[in-house]
């Protein structure tokens, strides 16, 4: 039999079983509901900041200081604009993150109520998965998708709109259970023969390294490569955090974003090894390409739009 609940303790109660510990937020009017479930929910912290974009922030830091799925909540159509900067970063850095903002009740918005806005359209452009919710029954089948989307590589957040009349409908509703795609996968033997063989034959072979190195928790993995085949190892051009490990006898640095200086860095090395990075992001235009003609591009990674891009 179905358990008969609210939208807003089901949403709490499915965020805990995706392994939610902390949610962050920044609560209004139509976020109301959700702070009136959490007494019902004691072993789910609330975390309130002052301002959306620092709910999104210090989401998107507690999932990079524990490489965990995060939740955090803000308010209608201002609050998520105020929250799209740091989102952009969320999406930049691929944090697995499930944002939702209240939405005023259905139908209510044909009357252009006060901070009103279509809020699935304004997500869009900065999260793998957008959506509202227009039935209570659809919510637990949308919170798990969620998560999903969030955690499968290449990581990244999703969006939610939570109206207010879903969040205070009650109804027997199924919860569920959570699932994970497993997306680990293992080139051909002819693609890493390949690889092998170009790797030995490079004279002078250079690594740069990328944020996918943490979330594989790859580091060792990565210096120990390193030294095997004797390259000098550069983090990405614009580096989200520490992409190798600092002492190891391989380690450059980080690379600059001026093309010519990349290009003088680059030039000597026949052989580029990408590690899971977005190697050459640079932020000033220059006719002088960062990448030598003759430096070939081995890429290894998570992500084909990163080994789709043509250098």
């Amino acid at each position: 039999m179905k358990n008969r609940t609210t939208g807003r303790s089901a949403f709490l109660a499915l965020l805990k079983d995706e392994g939610i510990t902390h949610l962050f937020g920044n609560p209004g009017t139509t976020e109301l509901p959700i702070m009136h479930a959490l007494k019902d929910h004691p072993d789910l912290t609330y975390v309130m900041a002052m301002q959306e974009s620092l709910v999104v922030a210090i989401a998107d830091g507690f999932s990079r200081a524990s490489g965990r799925l995060v939740a955090c909540n803000v308010h209608v159509a201002p609050g998520l604009g105020n929250a799209m900067g740091s989102l952009y970063n969320a999406q930049f850095t691929g944090t697995p993150m499930i944002l939702t903002a209240g939405q005023q009740e259905q139908g209510h918005g044909l009357m252009e109520p006060l901070l009103y806005g279509p809020l699935v359209r304004m997500a869009e452009p900065l999260v793998k998965w957008a959506v509202e919710v227009t039935r209570l029954e659809d919510l637990p089948r949308i919170v798990r998708r969620a998560a999903k989307v969030a955690t499968t590589p290449p990581t990244g957040p999703v969006f939610i709109s939570l109206p207010g009349d879903i969040l205070n409908a009650e109804a027997g509703i199924e919860l569920g259970r959570s699932t994970r795609v497993d997306a680990r996968v293992r080139p051909s033997t002819e693609a890493l023969q390949a690889l092998a063989q170009r790797i030995l034959k490079a004279q002078r072979p250079v690594i740069i390294t990328g944020d996918e190195i943490v979330k594989s928790d790859a580091l060792q993995a990565a210096a120990d490569f390193a030294a095997a085949i004797g390259a000098p190892v550069h983090q990405q051009s614009a580096p989200y955090g520490a992409h190798f490990l600092s002492e190891h006898p391989c380690y450059m640095g980080a690379l600059s974003r001026a093309q010519k200086q990349v290009r003088e860095l680059l030039a000597p090395h026949d052989l580029l090894i990408v590690l899971g990075a977005d190697p050459l992001r640079m932020s000033v235009h220059s006719e002088t390409e960062p990448l030598p003609e003759t430096t070939a591009v081995a890429m290894i990674g998570l992500r084909d739009w990163e080994m789709g891009k043509n250098f």
